[in-house]
């Protein structure tokens, strides 16, 4: 026993070396890119390629040691078996655990998990770094260009989102179809259902990614308000619509009409983002007040501490009530913002805009380089070509879908119009990311799931890559760069 929990120790504090590496290196090769102009890797991008490496050398290592693993779906149908197989290995959603056969089950001959692959639990990932991301975007954000953008940024964000859902889940369904036609796939395999919860999870652009290329390509400040408010709210919108969907399909049981279904899920839709919104606002008004009415300004760390602790916590708080952390821990960032930051000390003020500054650095290279380890480590990814095909097109339909028409409303009414020029960035710029790949982790149970959280990371890649490096020449082709810069 003590051995075993020895071995454990050792494996771990493993992994926590290689995810701290994992984060040196890339910040050290980003960083000397950048020294010598190349503007094409940024610090997602360069996160995901290591991360892909270490995947790689796990894959390698494992195979090298001669343990076979053997699928689920092969197991559970035992047709192509002769014998019992020695190893056996288990998806439970984003847990892998690995059995070795010892012979049959009694009380002196128990089955005896193997420590095979460690790696970190997605849920504990995202709960630790995916807040202090949100926070800072949402607490560094220009609060007048905010203001004075919120109707286009709330339209963008909501309408914009539900369109992108269709759209995604229309275009997808009609490939799913396809896929029937050819056989590559049975009727019930993707139902509408499935394809538009699909469309939720895709319909957000990814405030981690376009974050961290808006800041590198110093774009137009309204442009950046623009991207950067869209993307925080309609990560949001996506996460309550996905819950919102799923609700729909078990309430209306399969069935494509279902008024009552449809009614629950609207209600869910509206009492999560109300709730979540209430919520944060409620932790940025006790920060507010304790900063305001106690002396905690004498002791700049322990007000630093509260600052941060209470910020966090209305992220968490969120996710216990079953609301949107998300939603919750943005209106939080904002609020602290507007109200609790003219409470703060001056010291107080430098060391919490650098606590979440190197949170954000550090939280967006331990998620993306996840990503890019899973990507090569899951061991029953689900690769169909129709599907992935069609979920390719879809988001640059569904974008144009959504951007061109929006803008040409909004300038009836705006007076300072978003140029052509700006809609054609925003179009571009549609970068998905963690919050995706958070969503499609949480079910990989069955072969939709593990077909849709396949294309979640394959997209991920793509717009990480590609249209992460093909930013700046855009930018420099449709000169809008900020003219301070």
């Amino acid at each position: 026993m003590a051995s075993s929990v020895k071995q454990r120790h050792d494996n771990t504090a493993l992994v926590m070396l290689a995810a701290a590496g994992m984060a040196l290196i890339t910040i050290v090769s980003v960083w000397k890119l950048r020294q010598f102009r190349h503007k094409a890797v940024h610090e997602t991008g360069g996160a995901m390629f290591v991360g892909m490496l270490v995947g790689l050398t796990v894959r390698c290592l494992s195979s090298a040691s001669g343990h076979r693993m053997v699928s689920t779906d092969a197991v559970c149908s035992c047709g192509g078996f002769n014998s019992t197989p020695h190893i056996l290995t288990v998806n439970i959603t984003s847990h892998i655990h690995c059995y070795r056969h010892d012979g049959k089950v009694n009380q002196s001959c128990p089955l005896v998990l193997i420590p095979q692959m460690e790696t970190f639990d997605p849920e504990v990932l995202f709960n630790l770094f995916l807040p202090p991301i949100i926070f800072h975007g949402a607490y560094t954000l220009n609060q007048r260009r905010f203001t004075k953008n919120l109707g286009s940024i709330v339209t963008l964000a909501f309408v914009g989102t539900i369109i992108s859902c269709i759209t995604i889940g229309a275009c997808v369904f009609g490939f799913t179809r396809l896929m029937v036609l050819f056989g590559r796939a049975a009727d019930a395999d993707f139902l509408l259902a499935d394809c538009l919860l699909f469309g939720a999870i895709m319909s957000a652009t990814d405030p981690v990614s376009v974050l961290c290329l808006l800041s590198e390509l110093h774009v137009d400040l309204d442009l950046h308000t623009l991207l950067f408010g869209e993307s925080v709210l309609n990560d949001a919108v996506a996460i309550i619509l996905t819950h919102a969907i799923t609700i729909y399909s078990q309430t209306g049981a399969g069935q494509l009409s279902n008024p009552l279904a449809f009614l629950l899920s609207v209600g869910h839709f509206l009492g999560v983002l109300v709730g979540s919104f209430l919520l944060g606002f409620m932790f940025a008004v006790i920060t507010a007040l304790l900063t305001k009415f106690t002396r905690l300004c004498e002791t700049p760390l322990v007000e630093t501490s509260v600052f941060f602790l209470l910020s966090w916590s209305s992220f968490l708080s969120a996710e216990a009530c079953g609301l949107s952390g998300v939603v919750a821990v943005m209106f939080c960032g904002l609020s602290q913002a507007r109200y609790t930051v003219h409470n703060l000390s001056t010291e107080s003020k430098t060391r919490t805009k650098q606590l979440f500054e190197v949170l954000n650095i550090l939280g967006e290279i331990f998620i993306f380089s996840y990503m890019g380890y899973v990507l090569l480590t899951f061991p029953h990814h689900v690769f169909k070509a129709l599907f992935i095909s069609g979920a390719f097109l879809s988001i640059f339909i569904s974008r144009a879908c959504n951007i061109y028409p929006l803008s040409f409303l909004l300038n009836l009414r705006r007076s300072t119009k978003i140029p052509r020029s700006f809609q054609h960035f925003m179009m571009f710029a549609g970068l998905r990311g963690a919050v995706a790949v958070s969503l499609t982790a949480r079910d990989t149970s069955t072969e939709t799931g593990r077909t849709i959280f396949t294309t979640t990371l394959l997209l991920v890649g793509f717009t990480v890559w590609v249209l992460g490096a093909a930013a700046d020449p855009v930018l420099r082709y449709l000169n809008i760069r900020d003219p301070a810069c």
